[in-house]
């Protein structure tokens, strides 16, 4: 296998809320100029309207390397900052609002979007962002057998992005609270272990004979084939309230797919877990978040997550350095000590209390701390 077969494109879509500084709330009909500033500004870059208006998705461009992505991050980030402050407008990057009411929130008037609302009936569970991170290598054959093996870094990748903890007005208890909401939809979740291209696109070809979906973007995985590009998209990450955190969950991704893709080139892929394991240490992520103990699929037991990083960023530093993202896969390590989003929120809102703010006025205070955290890549 030489290295033009271990060449990977890289791409990442980021869903963004629009709030209102001064209620701190979500803006159920924002001004379409914002888009329409996007739209203009984009460049290279896509920005499209989300299932809700109060939304906002950017799509970076194809990337050829980690210098490139980063440039991209940081582009489609500060075109929706900049486009939503010349509108008096504030961004959120975190997958709940803290106390957002999902029974005024509307859908954005396309016909797509109309038909999910009634198809799906369940508003609120839409009312999430999240992080899709796409990684172009290899043959379709090749991309199934990676994707298969990728099933069991899914917890690691969601407790790393977790930025969901609030959601109603109330504290939720689980670091990534978007999974609770968004598994009232069908075909969301693990994908099934496939081993060969044909089976995937047998099941495909058995729900649309069956009339359950028009095509594979229904397929709401946590981690599938694009149906539009020849990449594997990871879709289990809750949006990066911060910029680097973002880069760092994508630099673990792309390593683990470049280790993998080695390894299904000499036939030794490793065996594989029980989906019913993975769905287990998914639960434990999206419970705890950077404080989990994972069952640990190859010795039996409990394993810290941060014995379990740790052993993995060491597995993955030549594949990084390949890659020219070791400083991104080693900050990974620094989001278990640090907190990802969702512990920031956590923590604020706890401290908020202690000081003597009210429920209502710590939840506020939170948007604004995201806000600024948001910012940080201006």
């Amino acid at each position: 296998m030489t290295d033009n077969d271990l060449n990977v494109t890289l791409g990442v879509e980021e869903e963004f809320f629009l709030v209102d500084p001064e209620s701190r709330d979500l803006i159920a009909d924002p001004d379409p100029a914002i888009f329409e500033t996007c739209e203009r500004a984009s460049g290279p870059h896509t920005v499209v309207r989300e299932f809700l208006r109060s939304q906002i998705e950017t799509n970076t461009r194809v990337c050829a390397n980690f210098v490139e992505l980063r440039n991209a991050l940081t582009e489609t980030r500060r075109l929706v900052i900049d486009a939503a402050r010349h509108h008096k407008v504030a961004v959120i990057a975190s997958s709940t609002h803290p106390f957002a009411d999902w029974r005024i929130q509307l859908p954005t008037p396309k016909e797509r979007y109309q038909r999910l609302a009634i198809t799906l009936q369940e508003r609120r569970s839409l009312l999430v962002g999240g992080m899709h991170i796409h990684v172009g290598f290899g043959n379709p054959e090749s991309r199934i057998r990676v994707m298969t093996a990728l099933r069991r870094y899914l917890p690691l990748l969601n407790a790393l992005s977790a930025s969901s903890p609030f959601s109603s007005g109330r504290e939720t208890g689980f670091k990534s609270y978007r999974l609770n909401l968004l598994s009232v939809l069908p075909r969301f979740g693990l994908p099934p272990a496939f081993f060969t291209r044909r089976e995937y696109e047998n099941l495909l070809s058995t729900y649309q004979s069956l009339k359950f979906i028009d095509d594979g973007s229904e397929l709401w995985w946590d981690l599938r084939p694009s149906p539009k590009y020849p990449t594997i998209e990871l879709r289990i990450c809750d949006i990066c309230t911060r910029l680097n955190d973002a880069l760092a969950v994508a630099a673990v991704y792309a390593s683990l797919i470049r280790k993998l893709l080695r390894q299904n080139a000499a036939g030794a892929l490793p065996p594989e877990p029980a989906s019913e394991i993975i769905a287990e240490n998914r639960w434990l992520a999206a419970r705890y978040g950077v404080l989990a103990f994972f069952g640990n699929t190859a010795l039996g037991g409990r394993i810290d997550i941060n014995d379990c990083l740790t052993a993995l960023v060491e597995d993955l530093t030549e594949d990084a350095r390949a890659l020219g993202c070791e400083t991104e896969l080693r900050h990974s390590l620094s989001i278990i000590k640090e907190g990802t989003g969702a512990d920031l929120q956590i923590d604020h809102f706890r401290l908020r209390r202690l000081e003597g703010d009210s429920a209502n006025e710590a939840l506020r205070s939170i948007v604004d701390l995201v806000i600024r955290e948001t910012m940080e890549v201006m």
